[in-house]
């Protein structure tokens, strides 16, 4: 009996000793400043799957409540076009033409939504749209603008893969476009 609390007993010292070395490197790494932030320089493997991991659950789980409206008007989803248009497309791309090429210069670089929007379902990327997400230059566009106008951007945004340059410019039609 005594054997096994003594065993149980290195195990946690061994565990708490692993613990606080991850700790030390950790705080040597932060108060160094040897990791790179420079934008110039691309992440690390392991920071990249960090990151990306990380954003995939925190997305999934936070929007998993979410309900989409039972339907998004076509006016709604205009808007969504034109505001699309007018920002989003400047770092995401559209239909037939690359984002700007200062966007390659961020870290993490902005996701191609004509292709990346499919691997999201909507009310995700509604989350994504209304919250923003730290770290990556993507801003939160709750502060001024309504949910109503957030349901047409996402709806928008989802329906980006497989759409022609000739839609998008149909749909974006009245929009200040970036070109």
């Amino acid at each position: 009996m005594r054997g096994e609390r003594g065993a149980g007993f290195g195990i946690a010292v061994g565990v708490a000793g692993i613990l606080l070395i991850g700790l030390a490197i950790w705080l040597l790494v932060v108060y160094t400043g040897a990791y790179n932030v420079a934008a110039t320089d691309p992440h690390a493997d392991v920071v990249r799957w960090t990151f990306n991991t990380t954003k995939h659950h925190s997305i999934k789980g936070r929007a998993s409540d979410i309900t989409p409206p039972e339907q998004v008007s076509e006016k709604m989803v205009s808007e969504g076009a034109r505001i699309y248009a007018e920002t989003c497309a400047h770092c995401h791309g559209e239909p037939g033409a690359e984002h700007e090429p200062w966007a390659s210069n961020m870290r993490p670089e902005p996701p191609e939504l004509t292709e990346a929007a499919a691997e999201w379902e909507v009310h995700e990327v509604f989350w994504i749209v209304k919250h923003g997400l730290k770290m990556t230059g993507m801003p939160a566009f709750d502060p001024e603008h309504d949910d109503e106008t957030i349901w047409g951007i996402a709806a928008f945004v989802k329906r980006l893969p497989g759409m022609t340059p000739e839609a998008y410019q149909g749909a974006t039609r009245g929009a200040s476009h970036r070109h």
